[in-house]
């Protein structure tokens, strides 16, 4: 295929993603809304990524963390601009964009685009069929309104810390930064479901996520718990079942590391009772059932971990998988990010990124079948697409560009 007729091909197939031609204006940091963007982006959407001069707070926070490769996972095929919207010509701006825009979405504290006098209600007079989404920790509403929140700080309020560690242990943090991604996950629903009525209606609409309200529901176990055991029910249940309802469900330890094992069914465990040689344990009163053995929850794991220690941690995975018993090897971050499955299926790809070098990133979970996936495309640096976006788009001449840099405006 000649050059013109593979540009040509190219340009059909990235016509055919679902928000293609739609223009999201993303004013969204760290990890919640830049991931309901990034979703936007891979879906076809042109994402353009709007950061103070000094770049946002991901980007500028040093590399003492290693924040530039999480940046550069979540700001894949985004167009990054800068602009100060604390000036007037900055606030001109973005209203300029906002004309030709369908989305604009931001994870400020509740009334800070207001008090810069950009809130949903003023860029919505702008373009009535704006879709204007925020998330903030609490909401816009309610007493918490005013409290600052980073994902550590929801994993607190939402009982996620206190429910993770062991009973006789103090509570950890989970390892993940679960409440800012569940909070980009729904901030990415709350548009498409924004979009899908704008389809029928012809209106704009402002959606908003807490990302308190969106971390509430996972705890569903352990709620159910205290719900039936009231002050009886433990805070912390180990890497057992959060409402110690099901066994075997735990962590077990083997020559050279752990597996998990979570057989809700009684065919689960009759299965296990033969990889592990004890038929003779299959008509066991005590184990027969599954409130059996959640009541004789610790026979159940000294049975699993007795036959466990001395194999090799893969080996026993092996032989749970063969008769599809839910196990897998509890694996380090350096076996994840080179998953032979992702890979495979292209869910995580090779990029040879021009900051990082050869380096694994993901692409969207969401995909739609016989649709490739979009190519990834690095992350760019901070104001990079500044002259494309303010000249190409907007139409301001190279000279009026320039002088806006000159003035701090971008």
């Amino acid at each position: 295929m000649d050059g013109a007729n593979a540009a040509k091909s190219q340009a059909t197939t990235y016509d055919a993603y679902p928000l293609a031609g739609l223009t999201v204006i993303d004013l969204t940091q760290i990890y919640n809304g830049p991931y309901a963007t990034f979703l936007m982006a891979l879906a076809g959407a042109n994402v353009i990524k709007v950061e103070p001069k000094t770049g946002e707070n991901l980007r500028s926070r040093g590399d003492l963390g290693g924040v530039a490769y999480p940046f550069s996972m979540l700001n894949a095929n985004k167009k990054p601009i800068t602009l100060n919207l604390k000036t007037d010509k900055g606030n001109e701006l973005l209203k300029e964009m906002v004309k030709k825009a369908d989305i604009v979405i931001e994870n400020f504290a509740p009334g800070v685009m207001e008090r810069l006098g950009v809130g949903a209600d003023e860029l919505q007079k702008i373009n009535p069929r704006l879709i204007y989404a925020s998330s903030s920790g609490y909401g816009s509403d309610g007493p918490y309104r005013n409290y600052p929140a980073m994902d550590l700080v929801m994993q607190a309020m939402c009982g996620i810390i206190n429910s993770t560690g062991f009973p006789d242990q103090p509570p950890v943090k989970s390892g993940a930064a679960l409440c800012d991604f569940f909070a980009g996950i729904h901030l990415f629903s709350a548009v498409m479901m924004a979009l899908y009525d704008r389809e029928r209606t012809g209106r704009g609409r402002q959606v908003e996520v807490s990302m308190q309200d969106a971390t509430f529901f996972s705890l569903g176990s352990n709620y159910g718990m205290l719900h039936a055991r009231g002050d009886a029910a433990p805070e912390r249940t180990g890497n057992r079942h959060g409402g110690l309802g099901v066994a075997p469900y735990n962590s077990y330890k083997t020559r050279d590391g752990y597996v998990v094992v979570n057989a809700p069914g009684d065919h689960h465990w009759q299965s296990i009772l033969e990889v592990i040689g004890r038929q003779d344990l299959k008509d066991d009163e005590r184990l027969k059932t599954r409130t059996a053995r959640v009541v004789h929850f610790q026979l159940v794991d000294e049975l699993l971990e007795t036959w466990t220690a001395d194999k090799a941690r893969d080996e026993v995975a092996a032989a749970m998988l063969a008769k599809a018993i839910p196990c897998a090897p509890v694996r380090p971050l350096k076996e994840v990010m080179n998953d032979v499955n992702m890979l495979a299926r292209g869910s995580l790809q090779v990029m040879d990124h021009p900051e990082l070098g050869r380096v694994h990133v993901p692409h969207t979970p969401l995909n739609m079948v016989g649709l490739p996936r979009m190519p990834l495309e690095p992350s760019k640096g901070l104001g990079a697409m500044n002259d494309e976006i303010y000249g190409q788009w907007l139409g301001h001449s190279k000279e009026e560009v320039e002088a806006m840099s000159r003035e701090g405006v971008i």
